[in-house]
């Protein structure tokens, strides 16, 4: 039977409305992102929380030390789940990310978090590359508005933009209540 991992990326306080940082829909995302944890808590699978913090104070989010970069209350870890930090985009760049999965004996990933256009796409393509089966809760994970050759691309395009990609090749993209439905009807 294959052993699965909730991964949340970077559910921190600067992405929130009073951050340095905010998303758009990051509220909802963390509420999905919130009910998945429960269940996984419920289930005994594992949980792995991860954290970014830039290495400069000069950083326009996520500086060393600062509340912004601590959890946020909704998702916050429990004594028994790792928090893994993190200095780069993708979660397994010289972090002992992989090391906790192969602890564990993890073959299957469900990842929820922020941004969906930044870290969200970087660890779901690493873990498919390393071998892991991947779903994304797309509706657990936010984003904001982009700006590329002098136009706007509002959040919710980037953040569909994202997860179609992910869908074409790397992973299984459902919403929230999708996965949990899928699970209870597997228990």
């Amino acid at each position: 039977m294959a052993k699965q991992a909730l991964i949340l990326i970077d559910i921190q306080n600067d992405y929130f409305p009073q951050g340095k940082w905010p998303l758009d829909g990051v509220e909802a995302a963390a509420d999905n992102a919130a009910r998945v944890l429960k269940a996984f808590r419920q289930t005994g699978d594992a949980v792995i929380h991860v954290r970014h913090e830039f290495t400069s104070e000069d950083a326009p989010f996520f500086t060393p030390g600062s509340e912004g970069a601590h959890l946020h209350p909704k998702v916050l870890n429990e004594d028994s789940e790792p928090v893994v930090l993190k200095h780069f985009v993708n979660a397994f760049r010289e972090t002992n990310l992989r090391a906790l999965l192969e602890q564990r004996s993890i073959t299957e990933l469900v990842v929820v978090g922020s941004m969906s256009h930044m870290c969200i796409d970087a660890v779901v393509r690493a873990a498919a590359d390393l071998g892991y089966k991947v779903t994304v809760l797309h509706d657990a994970c936010a984003t904001r508005n982009l700006e590329f050759n002098g136009k706007v691309i509002p959040a919710a395009q980037v953040h569909d933009a994202y997860m179609a990609s992910l869908a074409f090749g790397y992973a299984g993209v459902v919403s929230t209540q999708e996965y949990l439905q899928a699970q209870t009807a597997a228990a």
